[in-house]
């Protein structure tokens, strides 16, 4: 099988699994709320609340049978009772009602039963009176290593329209740490350990599967770069996988929690503040009053780490600007149970355990 047939193979084994995703809003809900916000001094808003609903109607795109459409994505479904990934940002607004588009143009309400408090995931779950039939299920590739200049496929539903859009590329780049913008109300979160592609990636292919050449998800797409040329970015797909784990056995998404607040060392800070080495994780809390360096009945609580500890690695890991906390902490589970090389004082060493706990 040639190149150009094993990418068609894959895409047609991948396609009926991937589906539409749409946030609707109440269209007298949406009134009230206005109604609140008018007086804030926005005109827009006081418009809306003295319109009747025939002049909304006619005014606003997207307004069918008394709900009006405030967004949307992609997604792919992993089980064949109807569980479907996606990104947290495309299913955001806990007030607004989803539906799913399937491949063969059936729609079906959904709720969300998950979203992940640190990576941009959600689990969705289609609500069916009926018994659903066989649902085409994508399959995850085997947690290996990927390889810069490996071909991938992305999938979705290109800025809200053009769906079932599919475009290639290959691995770009791998481990990126970007910040973006991942809910409706603007807010920042950053995202790390993502998969770099070049494979075209728009607004609206959010939640849909990056796949290998053999039809199995490697990623979740997840965002792109506004002012740049090919560069999009998918969170690797054992995040997600983990998560489903989690919603499998425990029914909620488990996170390990250390509970210190730091800030990572570097040449210019040690000058600075004459620390004695120049990388590592320096145990601080914030200027804020209430705040704490270390988080009472913590794990790090329990263990007996210090404000003004020095994280220097954690299990043999070289903690550093490159390679954050943060990062090294992404690899472990609850349960788990780390050694912290520690430097107190300045000058004494110390090793500390710590049992990860879970965040409450």
């Amino acid at each position: 099988m040639n190149y150009e047939d094993k990418i068609i193979t894959a895409v047609k084994k991948v396609m009926p699994a991937v589906v539409s995703i749409t946030a609707t809003q109440d269209l007298q809900k949406l009134k009230e709320a206005a109604k609140q916000l008018a007086p804030l001094g926005m005109p827009q808003l006081d418009a809306i609340t003295r319109a009747d609903d025939e002049t909304l109607e006619q005014n606003i795109p997207g307004i069918e049978n008394g709900k009006i459409r405030m967004g949307g994505g992609s997604g792919f479904l992993v089980d064949e009772s109807g569980i479907i990934l996606t990104n947290r940002h495309v299913v955001a607004d806990q007030t607004a009602e989803y539906s799913v588009v399937l491949h063969d143009e059936n729609t079906y309400p959904a709720r969300v039963i998950a979203r992940d408090p640190i990576h941009d995931i959600a689990i969705l779950q289609i609500v069916a009176d009926n018994p659903l039939p066989k649902l085409p299920v994508l399959e995850f590739a085997e947690e290996k290593e990927l390889a810069l200049g490996q071909t991938v496929i992305a999938i979705g539903n290109a800025l809200g329209e053009f769906k079932n859009t599919v475009s290639t590329g290959i691995v770009s780049g791998l481990s990126r740490f970007i910040s973006a913008v991942t809910d409706v109300s603007g807010h920042q979160e950053r995202l790390r350990g993502l998969i770099q592609t070049d494979a075209a990636i728009n607004p609206g292919n959010s939640g849909g599967p990056l796949i290998d050449i053999t039809g199995r998800a490697i990623g979740v797409n997840v965002a792109i770069v506004f002012g740049a040329q090919n560069i999009g970015f998918a969170i690797p797909i054992k995040k997600a996988k983990r998560d489903l784990d989690d919603i499998r056995q425990f029914k909620r998404i488990r996170r390990p929690f250390l509970g210190v607040r730091y800030v990572l060392i570097n040449k210019m800070m040690a000058k600075k503040f004459g620390l004695p080495v120049t990388t590592g994780a320096l145990v601080l809390k914030e200027a804020i009053p209430g705040d704490h360096a270390i988080i009472p009945g913590s794990a790090a609580d329990k263990s007996g780490l210090k404000e003004g500890d020095i994280l220097l690695a954690c299990n043999k890991k070289n903690i550093s600007e490159k390679e954050t906390l943060e990062d090294i902490l992404e690899g472990y589970i609850v349960g788990d149970t780390l050694s912290f090389d520690v430097l107190r004082n300045s000058k004494e060493k110390k090793t500390i355990k710590v049992k990860l706990e879970e965040q409450s």
